[in-house]
């Protein structure tokens, strides 16, 4: 009776091993549905996972299978939601001082997704006469978001944002009558203009581009050894009568962002009563208004004649901003600088800014980052494992061009888990 009952035991053991798929296969299974689901959000279809099963079976890294989630082709049911879904979150916070996800379409985020959809060089984002609109109606306009909004509202497939014959490149000057010298990437979109131009002094704009695409901020770049001779009239000297707060902690601040800042001197966001409905003004050669208020905190201060700027970070504590681990040289170097004597590097206008910004190390490491938080759920700084994969993907986005599919791509293989 024991012997038999053993027997029985034995056979069942057998046979459940026997009925169920090898361990390897589980895991390359549930890592492709990993892949899947992390860069499109909606979970895949088995033809797709099965797809993507055999490409991880025979490229163990995962890129193989990561094409394949957001390959029209091989996952037609799925991959818009990459678009539509994932890169529409993943830019938006960009789009608003709130740093919220839950805001309509503009021209900012469809600029974006289009961008990375086209392999556009993403250093373009802060320089280049670009602008992705719908093809819908109402049209384009440069006092309403209307026409983002309706795109939107046309769901994924009559709004299909991966369909080039739906959301297409263009560029602004067509659009907004900026002439090519006066494009600057997102930074000139409407949606950047509402958010960053409107009211204030401009200043904004510099510190969320900071905070956007070279993932940090002021605080951490304040330098009180820079100099100060860019610093406008509207900074005391002395706030609330206290010279050493000045020496000791606004300079820090200022004379590096009023340097830069004042890449947007003609520039400004004009409207009336609501701030929905107004627009982008550019007045090349004439300094806007904004730029010259509170004269009297500082009379000797810096006054802003023309959209010159100056970048006093390439030197000093901030020389090298962001370089990575193990790497070297500095963080700004790139074709095309100018340079005083000083080796600061010198421009005029929000363009050849937006150029010496997306040539930083810090701009290249920041995209990986970004990517690394919303498709792996966490942040690349906490681990060394993390570290050292962060590093070699943006090692491989600055040679391949930085084409932003591709980061997200290496991005999700790295995170396929085990």
């Amino acid at each position: 009776m024991q012997l038999t009952a053993k027997l029985f035991c034995t056979v069942l053991a057998l046979t459940f091993i026997v009925g169920q798929p090898s361990l390897a296969n589980d895991i390359q299974r549930n890592q492709a549905k990993r892949i899947h689901d992390r860069l499109t959000g909606v979970p895949a279809t088995n033809a797709v996972i099965t797809t993507m099963e055999s490409a991880l079976a025979a490229d163990s890294s995962g890129k193989s299978a990561a094409a394949i989630a957001i390959d029209p082709i091989q996952n037609p049911l799925n991959y818009s939601s990459f678009y539509n879904v994932t890169l529409k979150n993943f830019a938006t916070p960009w789009t608003n001082e709130e740093q919220t996800v839950f805001a309509p379409l503009n021209d900012y985020t469809a600029t974006v997704i289009g961008m990375i959809r086209d392999d556009v060089d993403f250093r373009e984002i802060l320089s280049g006469n670009i602008l992705y609109t719908g093809n819908n109606s109402p049209a384009y306009a440069n006092n309403s978001n209307a026409h983002y909004e309706a795109l939107e509202n046309l769901g994924p497939v009559a709004g299909n944002l991966a369909n080039t014959g739906i959301l297409l490149a263009g560029d602004q000057t067509t659009f907004t009558g900026l002439p090519d010298s006066a494009t600057a990437g997102v930074i000139t979109s409407r949606a950047a203009a509402k958010s960053f131009f409107s009211d204030g002094t401009n200043r904004a704009m510099f510190r969320f581009t900071l905070i956007n695409h070279l993932c940090t901020d002021l605080e951490p770049l304040k330098d009180i050894s820079r100099t100060p001779d860019r610093i406008r009239q509207d900074v005391s000297r002395s706030p609330g009568g206290d010279s050493r707060i000045f020496i000791n902690s606004c300079v820090g601040c200022h004379a590096g962002m009023d340097g830069m800042a004042s890449a947007y001197a003609y520039y400004e966001y004009d409207y009336t009563n609501d701030v929905e409905d107004g627009q982008l003004s550019y007045t090349p050669g004439s300094v806007q208004a904004k730029h010259l208020i509170n004269p009297d905190n500082f009379k000797p201060g810096t006054i802003m004649t023309d959209d010159s700027w100056v970048n006093y970070w390439r030197n000093g504590q901030n020389g090298t901003l962001a370089v990575r681990t193990g790497s070297s040289g500095s963080g700004w170097t790139h074709p095309g600088e100018i340079l005083d004597t000083k080796d600061n590097a010198l421009g005029s206008g929000a363009k050849s800014l937006g150029i010496e910004l997306a040539n930083s190390k810090a701009f290249a490491q920041c995209q990986v980052d970004k990517v690394f938080r919303s498709v792996c759920f966490r942040d690349p700084n906490d681990k060394a494992a993390d570290r050292t994969t962060r590093n070699t993907v943006v090692d491989a986005f600055v040679a391949g061009g930085y084409k932003m599919k591709q980061v997200f791509g290496d991005v999700a293989a790295a995170c396929k888990g085990n």
